[in-house]
């Protein structure tokens, strides 16, 4: 499943972020004649968007953005990479009437929603709607939240937590990183790395009050307490995020949805089926983490659940360090070892039996898979011929690739079966593993041929 990292890194901020400045007049130019003037004014408008400030990198309204950023994406990302703690709970007592499989299509959706729906929320960025969005988008997700904190029925859980809160995290996951690529330039990558952050702090928040409420106060006020926790964040991220930005209700050029020419650019398919095998299979063992802790080795409930805050926390180094192993071997290759040793390290887990040896698994999993939703984009801009189409064909890809993100996880819930009485997680384990070892292979074909195509030399 893809994560922030995900777009400004994926260049979804291509169409929105580009500033364009007006021409430069010279003094004589306002002494031509008035009529020859309004020609010329009219070609300007004609090949020039509504211009926006050159990027200040700094200052209070600047990171300001950054700090509502990270609110935000404590919301939509917190709960959306941490569902495994709601699948191991729906499992046993809320939806225990429900097949893992079913109730995996409730994280999967909301996630998918997140990623479908940002796709289409660049351009309603790009028209100057933020505010709108960022109401909407907000009052969804708090909304939904507090919805879920009244369910009974499966139908009620899907609406709540996969449509609703999927629909609003969607309208919000990238006009917030379009926004602080705005106000940033050369500190941009520092700027989106705190905002990116926020996933690590919201999974292991929401995760820990999970754990120490659910015993407590039960279920229904657990959620409440989250949702009181959402809300505040996103009351606090509106000042935030609308401070010094009355420029952004100023509409732009939108960017296209559509380039009927990437279907012809052979690495352009590639690349879109590097991203489908990948995410097939990689957000599975945090849907299962727990579950299997708790099922299968017998564990605390709580600390099956802190084996998925161990993970979640993990992930967040492990961003970083891909982003450096990157920056000296190349994206594409970064990304196929990661792809590799996840592939790898989801057939081990076969074999592991003790509580230690899954703790490790826990961290290292959070760690190489990390590389799986912040590499991709840094490595489309080594494919794309067009900067221009950047961000068209990355969202025609991971709207492709976002299939994935819905399917995967309910085929592994469809897999797992049960066996003298406990739950085998054998095919949920292979299903990962095989998916991403032909992500893998599949980075190979896409590396050799980049090199071949580009002649670049190795490093891309």
């Amino acid at each position: 499943m893809p994560t922030p990292t995900d777009f400004e890194e994926h260049k979804a901020l291509e169409g929105s972020t580009t500033v364009q400045h007006p021409t430069r007049r010279s003094p004589t130019q306002d002494t031509l004649n008035p009529e020859l003037r309004d020609v010329e004014a009219h070609d300007e408008e004609a090949v020039l968007e509504p211009a926006l400030p050159p990027p200040p990198d700094g200052g209070l309204h600047a990171w300001l953005k950054v700090f509502g950023g990270f609110l935000v994406y404590i919301n939509i990302w917190g709960f959306t990479l941490t569902y495994g703690a709601f699948q191991a709970y729906y499992k046993s007592d809320l939806l225990a009437s429900s097949n893992p499989s079913a109730i995996s299509w409730i994280g999967t959706v909301q996630a998918w929603l997140l990623i479908m729906v940002g796709v289409l929320s660049g351009p309603l960025f790009d028209r100057g709607y933020f505010r709108s969005m960022l109401y909407l988008g907000n009052f969804l997700v708090v909304f939904g939240i507090m919805m879920l904190s009244l369910c009974k029925e499966y139908w009620q859980v899907f609406l709540a937590q996969g449509i609703c809160m999927g629909l609003g995290a969607g309208l919000l996951y990238i006009p917030s990183l379009a926004l602080v690529s705005i106000w940033f330039d050369r500190k941009r990558a520092l700027a989106m790395g705190v905002v990116m952050s926020g996933i690590a702090v919201g999974g292991v928040v929401y995760i820990s009050m999970f754990d120490r409420l659910t015993i407590s106060a039960g279920f229904p006020w657990t959620i409440r307490a989250m949702g009181f926790i959402a809300l505040f964040a996103a009351l606090l991220s509106f000042p935030a995020l609308l401070s010094g930005s009355s420029v952004l209700a100023r509409p732009r050029k939108a960017r296209r949805l559509f380039d009927a020419t990437a279907l012809k650019d052979r690495l352009f398919v590639i690349f879109t089926c590097c991203t489908f095998l990948n995410f097939l299979g990689y957000i599975i063992p945090y849907f299962y983490i727990p579950t299997y802790a708790r099922d299968s080795l017998g564990t605390s409930d709580s600390l099956a659940l802190y084996m998925l805050v161990m993970s979640v926390a993990a992930s967040f180094f492990g961003r970083l360090g891909s982003g450096v192993a990157a920056h000296y071997m190349g994206s594409i290759i970064t990304w196929m070892l990661c792809a590799f040793g996840s592939g790898i390290l989801s057939l081990c887990w076969i074999s592991i039996k003790t509580e230690g040896a899954f703790i490790a698994f826990s961290i290292l999993w959070g760690f190489l898979s990390a590389g799986l939703v912040t590499l991709p984009s840094a490595a489309f801009a080594s494919i794309s011929p067009d900067l221009s189409r950047l961000g068209t064909r990355l969202g025609m890809s991971w709207s492709v690739s976002s299939i994935a993100t819905l399917i995967g996880a309910p085929i592994a819930g469809a897999l797992l079966k049960t066996k003298d009485g406990k739950l085998d997680f054998i095919g949920v384990q292979i299903w990962s593993g095989v998916c991403l070892l032909a992500g893998a292979v599949c980075l190979g074909v896409l590396w050799v041929q980049t090199v071949k195509h580009q002649k670049k030399g190795w490093r891309v």
